[in-house]
């Protein structure tokens, strides 16, 4: 339940960014050529795409998929250490 609760605020925080992108941009000029208010048009463009791709990562699940292909590699290195374990110990008895 947490999880759907916490995808529901990540679409609206989403949505929200978006609206306020698409209402800016119109009225960020980038015609004058360098300016202060060309210059913070643009920064703030870009925070707020940043802001969006953030909320789109977390809801595409790309850190579930990566938490799993990484759980995979630490349980086939965890095998991999369990295998070569009884052999150092027949080493270490050796000598």
């Amino acid at each position: 339940m947490k999880k759907k609760k916490n995808k529901f605020k990540h679409t609206a925080y989403l949505l929200v960014a978006l609206g306020m992108l698409i209402y800016a941009l119109p009225s960020i000029s980038f015609t004058g050529g360098f300016s202060w208010v060309s210059l913070f048009g643009a920064v703030w463009a870009g925070f707020a795409l940043l802001v969006i791709g953030s909320h789109l990562y977390y809801l595409i699940g790309v850190d579930d998929a990566k938490q799993k292909v990484l759980d995979e590699i630490r349980k086939e290195k965890m095998h991999q250490w369990e295998l070569k374990w009884p052999e150092e110990q027949k080493s270490q008895e050796a000598n």
